[in-house]
């Protein structure tokens, strides 16, 4: 990043999961922010019968996921004597990202202690919940589809030093989630920021089709 006094600050992108175990296991802020983030929404109408009437009734917000492409790298910062957590690279910074579909080892182990207790019925742990957030305008609640790593440089003691990451993740709705999950509000709140957007956007444009101009702010 340029260090002219004139630079915009930019900020950080990261993908952050809240876990009341440990908070700070899986917190993954980017390096880099990614270039490119490909987006697909597919739209969610209704399937119950009624006829034309029906036709274009939403039964949801739309299934949106989200892909995108990181690069870590600590080759300059070794340069300054910097070999990163516990001297392992940027093994610690991939784990962060890891961690996010990692079930906690500690809920593993008590359930293998009831299993062997003899309890009838052991609950699967859960996933913390995973926040992707890229600027105060979007963040969403996601579940983690896919998480590939290349480590493409490594330190004589084979430490990853450089590391290309693709992530893909699947947008959770209030349609997922539970009213008493915060993710559930954390989309709601995504999805106000989104339609106000889209009527200042839409006022702008009328007013440039029409003629004039028009202000809300």
């Amino acid at each position: 990043m340029s260090s002219f006094p004139g630079s915009p600050k930019v900020l950080k992108g990261a993908i952050v999961g809240l876990d009341l175990f440990n908070p700070l296991s899986s917190v993954a802020i980017f390096q880099y922010n990614p270039e490119q983030i490909s987006r697909s929404l597919a739209p969610q109408y209704s399937e119950a019968g009624g006829g034309r009437a029906e036709a274009l009734r939403l039964a949801g917000p739309p299934a949106e996921t989200i892909s995108a492409n990181l690069t870590i790298d600590l080759i300059d910062q070794m340069e300054q004597g910097d070999s990163g957590p516990l001297g392992a690279g940027i093994t610690g910074y991939l784990a962060a990202l890891e961690m996010l579909v990692y079930p906690k080892s500690l809920l593993v182990a008590a359930n293998q202690i009831l299993m062997q207790l003899g309890t009838m019925e052991v609950i699967p742990p859960v996933a913390p919940l995973t926040l992707f957030i890229y600027g105060w305008k979007r963040v969403v609640p996601v579940k983690i589809q896919s998480l590939s790593i290349t480590e493409t440089m490594h330190d004589p003691d084979l430490n990853p030093i450089r590391a290309e990451v693709s992530v893909g993740m699947k947008v959770l709705t209030y349609n997922d989630l539970a009213i008493t999950n915060p993710g559930y509000w954390a989309f709601m709140a995504h999805q106000v920021i989104k339609e106000v957007l889209a009527t200042v956007a839409s006022v702008e444009n009328a007013a440039g089709v029409f003629g004039g101009s028009t202000k809300l702010f």
